[in-house]
């Protein structure tokens, strides 16, 4: 039986990549909450130069308008500027309540990936000690002289213990 897909991904893996990663992504979009999509909208249109040099300009409109600066205009806002102080401090705690929903996300998003590239790591590991283990009775069954004493050849022959791994670079790691 003849699938596309294998020789597809034979003939260009980069390519076939590239298009999981796509997908991972457009996969990991569609999985978004409506808050965390609100969140996500907000905090990209506020996250721009756009949004700081719109702030920049009001508020100092505002100061000037309420500072007897532009004639005509009837100061509504007397310094220490009361009301400009509640609507900046107000808009400061939804800006960061939105933020935060996008980071937890993205935080979570990244733990996902995290989790793949452990699993992706340990197949990986998996599959080059069964080539090695395959690759040295080959050598033994032909005849070939391999110094199979050599400690790499032994160490990477074994099947790796993760949870020792772990335990291991817990222990070495410094402390925060």
């Amino acid at each position: 039986m003849n699938d596309p897909l294998p020789r597809r991904a034979a003939a260009n893996p980069t390519q076939n990549n590239i298009d999981a990663i796509a997908k991972l992504e457009h996969d990991a979009l569609g999985r978004r909450t409506a808050t965390e999509r609100v969140s996500d909208a907000i905090t990209k249109l506020v996250g721009n130069i756009g949004f700081l040099l719109a702030h920049v300009t009001l508020i100092a409109g505002w100061c000037l308008a309420n500072l007897h600066i532009i004639p005509g205009v009837k100061p509504f806002d007397p310094y220490p500027f009361g009301v400009l102080a509640l609507v900046v401090s107000s808009e400061s705690v939804f800006l960061t309540i939105f933020v935060l929903i996008s980071q937890t996300r993205m935080a979570r998003q990244s733990e996902r990936r995290s989790h793949l590239d452990l699993q992706v790591g340990m197949l990986s590991e998996q599959e080059l000690t069964t080539i090695l283990q395959m690759l040295q009775k080959l050598c033994q069954h032909m005849g070939v002289n391999v110094d199979s004493s050599r400690q790499e050849v032994q160490s990477f022959s074994k099947t790796t213990d993760v949870h020792a791994l772990a335990s291991e670079l817990e222990d070495k790691l410094p402390e925060e």
